[in-house]
């Protein structure tokens, strides 16, 4: 059974990450990418895998902009079907361009609607694609990247950042291309048909710039000011739901309302502030977009009237002038939200970029039916450089044997276990089972090696059933149940609802961590390894329970290797061998009596927790 040690603090998991970009938090705080040419590029290979329908998108958004361009152009050819010398109508002419005009709406509305499917199967297919490999990678990263990192933070890259990936850039993708090709389009046009009509609806380039400048500038504080107090409050809600039970006991209750209320209020102040700022963009837009229509009317009035323009190439800018400072405004937005996006892209890429645990050697075996001897021979391994954990440790237990590793807290001895089940590769030195090193064995084949019982039980979503049946999927409910009798667990379980199909997950607190300990133990002892490892594995039970399980494990380490860790010293006197782990080293080894009679550290440990012996 492959499970889980861990010998390094793990930061909480954080609630404060949400995603940037788009929306409201078009003028937030943008996080820049470290490298966005080669995240760029990443991210369009990744886009490459459906590049056909990615071409076809463009194509499509390519002709739904060149028709948006286009309709202003026929509807001024529409007026000029006017004659207002003659009073007269080419009708012929006008229902031809009227129903150009009709056929152009409807096709772009269609391309568009089939453009928007398109691209949105696109980028699900993307998050899926690189949610999958996101996991996957974590299947395969050593136990240090989860021991140094906080949980929180890789949550957010899988959910929150993969997401962006997709939502910002593969929406924006088009969006921009689309805003381009209109901006091009439409100034082509205008040119072609007036000059100086063009230069007056160009206008509206610098008064967008200065207003999107102007909000940027002033809101952009106010949401970062609202992220920091979102981030504060989610982590005030997440610590007060954790430790709610401290909370009641200690009577915080008021306080934790203080604290609240008074993070709310600022996050209340700065998102009104935020909001009011970049709610500002859109009536001053319009602002700028009937200021520019009028100036249009105007000298288009005064040309047409003076200056020979006719009538259509006025209401054809006109229309321009309408569609002409909305690109603008959605290219200047989405270069924040690109960023942040790319800079979410980078966060999820270095985690696929992590370095894997070390793949087996190409001539890796597999243990048919393995003993369980142990061998350390001069092993030597620190977590990092600054602190050596073990220093040329060398033991030897025989297949059968029980060993208990004691120690003060840190000296070592769940790196021992760490390194035994290959979470970890030492340093220098060598481990062996059964007369072969562990690092010329098939890693999954040496983990199905171990039974495991830890002193933070893990339980999975699942019912009690399920979470026993973990280490031996295909076991059937009578052998499930008769490990829950060896491991003392059955009791208690029968006399639950719902029995063994009372449902439980990692973080419900249904059970008490004496009976998930319970359950744990029938888990390890359904497993049926050869090697027996129990971490601390009575620690959550009272003494008339640890006294049932102990005899519970009499029969289950009997022809089983048993490495037993323990502070509680009256649970590892009848082991058959103790070692003392003390400042990376083997200080002391040997049964009960014999460390008792050399009275050295196991001696002082035993009075300490027993009182002077008689």
């Amino acid at each position: 059974m492959a499970a889980q040690f861990s010998n390094t603090e793990v930061k909480a998991p954080t609630m404060g990450g949400r995603p940037k970009g788009g929306g409201r938090n078009r003028f937030g705080p943008t996080e820049k990418p470290k490298n966005t040419k080669g995240t760029l590029m990443r991210i369009i290979k990744i886009y490459m895998r459906w590049g056909k329908t990615i071409f076809v998108a463009i194509v499509l958004t390519i002709i739904s902009s060149l028709i948006s361009v286009s309709i202003p152009y026929y509807i001024g050819k529409a007026f000029n079907t006017f004659n207002i010398e003659t009073r007269t109508v080419d009708t012929k002419l006008l229902i031809w361009f009227l129903g150009t005009i009709t056929i152009l709406y409807m096709i772009n509305w269609i391309i568009s609607s089939i453009n928007g499917v398109i691209m949105l199967k696109v980028s699900q297919k993307l998050v899926f694609a690189v949610r999958t490999e996101f996991f996957q990678k974590l299947q395969k990263l050593p136990l240090k990247f989860f021991d140094t990192r906080s949980h929180g933070d890789t949550m957010s890259r899988i959910t929150n950042d993969a997401d962006n990936i997709s939502s910002t850039i593969a929406q924006t993708t088009t969006q921009l291309i689309s805003s381009i090709l209109t901006l091009a389009g439409s100034l082509i046009i205008m040119l072609s048909l007036n000059v100086f009509l063009t230069l007056v609806v160009l206008l509206c380039i610098p008064l967008v710039m200065l207003l999107t400048r102007a909000i940027a500038r002033n809101s952009r504080s106010h949401f970062s000011a609202q992220q920091r107090s979102l981030g504060s409050l989610n982590g005030v809600i997440e610590e007060n739901i954790l430790g709610l039970k401290m909370v009641k006991a200690f009577g915080k209750q008021q306080d934790i309302l203080k604290q609240f209320s008074t993070i709310n209020e600022k996050l209340y102040e700065s998102s009104t502030k935020a909001q009011i700022w970049s709610g500002y963009m859109m009536p001053i837009m319009n602002v700028i977009n009937n200021l520019i229509f009028a100036i249009v009317a105007i000298v288009g009035g005064i040309l047409s009237v003076g200056y020979g323009v006719s009538v259509g190439t006025v209401v054809s800018f006109l229309s321009y002038s309408k569609q002409f400072s909305m690109p603008l405004n959605s290219i200047a937005g989405m270069f924040n939200t690109i960023q942040s996006a790319l800079a979410g892209a980078e966060r999820v890429f270095e985690i696929l970029d992590s370095e894997e645990e070390f793949a087996d050697f190409e001539n890796a075996i597999e243990i048919i039916e393995p003993k369980g001897k142990v061998v350390f021979d001069n092993v030597c391994f620190s977590y990092d450089k600054s602190r050596t954990i073990l220093k040329d440790v060398s033991f030897k237990v025989e297949a059968g044997e029980t060993v208990a590793l004691v120690g003060e807290t840190g000296a070592g001895k769940t790196t021992i276990v760490n390194l035994l089940t290959r979470f970890y590769d030492a340093l220098s030195g060598q481990i062996v089972i059964d007369n072969e090193p562990i690092t010329n064995i098939k890693r999954n084949n040496l983990r199905k090696c171990f039974s495991v019982v830890l002193q933070d039980t893990c339980f999975f979503t699942g019912t009690i059933m399920d979470n026993i049946r973990y280490s031996q999927i295909n076991a059937t409910d009578e052998q499930v149940i008769a490990a829950a009798k060896i491991a003392r667990a059955h009791d208690f379980i029968d006399k639950l609802p719902k029995g063994y199909n009372t449902r439980v997950s990692g973080s419900t607190d249904n059970l008490s961590q004496g009976q998930r300990q319970l359950v744990a133990i029938a888990r390890a002892v359904l497993c049926d390894s050869p090697i027996l490892i129990l971490d601390e594995a009575t620690s959550s039970v009272d003494t008339k329970t640890e006294k049932d399980i102990q005899r519970a494990l009499v029969s289950l380490m009997k022809n089983r290797t048993s490495f037993l860790i323990a502070h509680r010293l009256s649970t590892i006197r009848d082991a058959d061998k103790i070692m003392v782990i003390g400042d990376g080293k083997i200080l002391e080894s040997g049964n009960h009596e014999a460390l008792m009679d050399l009275k050295g550290q196991y001696y002082n440990m035993v009075i300490s927790q027993m009182g002077k012996l008689k």
